[in-house]
C-alpha cells in the first residue's frame, strides 16, 4: 500500500504451540485480504541473523550463558531489523515474524535468570521498537513439548531444557500479557489448527477496524 507503513504482527509462545504453522496461515489470510504480508521468524529472517541462529537453537542446552543468549538474539534481531522488517514497513507491507523481542524478554528475561531488567535496556538500546500487535499462543506445556520433540529438526535446543522449562515459558508468556495489554493478545492454542487461525484472523481484522 504505497505511502502507507504496514502492520507489525507477532507471534510468540512456548516451544511447540504452532507458531509456525499460524504464521503462515495469517501471511495466507493478509493475502487474502489484499494486503501484501512479508512472512519471517527470529531468530533469524535475514542471512546474519540466520547464521546467529544456528548458533542459539543448535547443540547442548548448556553451551551458553543466559547474557550471552541476549547479546546473540540481540545481534540477530539487529540484523533482522534493519535488512528485512524495518524496509518492507517503509515500503507499505505487513510484516508477520514468528517470534520477536518478547521471546528474549521471557526465554532469557524470565526463565533463565532474573535479566530481564537487562533484557529491556538492550532492547531500548540496540532495537527501539515493538510490534503494533502481538499474538501469543497458549497451550499446555507437556502437549507442546511433544510435539516439538517430534519433529527432530534438529534445532530442540529450548526444549531439551526439559517440562518444567517449558512451564515457567507459559507462565512468562502470559505475564507479559498483563504487562502490555495495549498490545498483547492471547489466543487459545489447545484446539485444532482451523479454530485457531479463525481466532487469530479475527483478532487482527479487529485490530484493522
Amino acid at each position: 500500500m504505497p505511502g502507507q507503513k504496514g502492520l507489525f504482527i507477532s507471534l510468540e509462545g512456548i516451544d511447540g504451540s504452532g507458531k509456525s504453522t499460524q504464521s503462515r496461515r495469517l501471511a495466507d489470510w493478509l493475502r487474502g485480504q489484499g494486503r501484501d504480508p512479508v512472512l519471517t521468524r527470529e531468530p533469524g529472517g535475514a542471512p546474519g541473523a540466520e547464521d546467529i541462529r544456528r548458533l542459539l537453537v543448535e547443540g547442548d542446552p548448556d553451551r551458553w550463558s543466559p547474557e550471552t543468549e541476549i547479546l546473540l538474539f540481540t545481534a540477530a534481531r539487529r540484523d533482522h531489523l534493519e535488512r528485512t522488517i524495518r524496509p518492507a514497513l517503509e515500503e507499505g507491507h505487513d510484516v508477520v515474524t514468528d517470534r520477536f523481542a518478547d521471546s528474549t524478554r521471557v526465554y532469557q528475561g524470565a526463565t533463565r535468570g532474573d535479566l530481564r531488567g537487562l533484557v529491556d535496556q538492550i532492547h531500548e538500546d540496540a532495537i527501539g521498537m515493538e510490534p503494533d500487535l502481538t499474538l501469543i499462543l497458549d497451550m499446555d506445556p507437556a502437549i507442546a513439548l511433544e510435539r516439538g520433540l517430534a519433529r527432530q529438526s534438529g534445532e530442540d535446543r529450548f526444549e531439551d531444557f526439559g517440562l518444567p522449562f517449558q512451564q515457567k515459558l507459559r507462565a512468562g508468556f502470559l505475564a507479559l500479557a498483563q504487562d502490555y495489554p495495549d498490545r498483547c493478545r492471547v489466543i487459545d492454542a489447545n484446539t485444532d489448527p482451523d479454530t485457531i487461525a479463525a481466532r487469530i484472523s479475527e483478532t487482527v481484522a479487529f485490530h484493522l477496524g
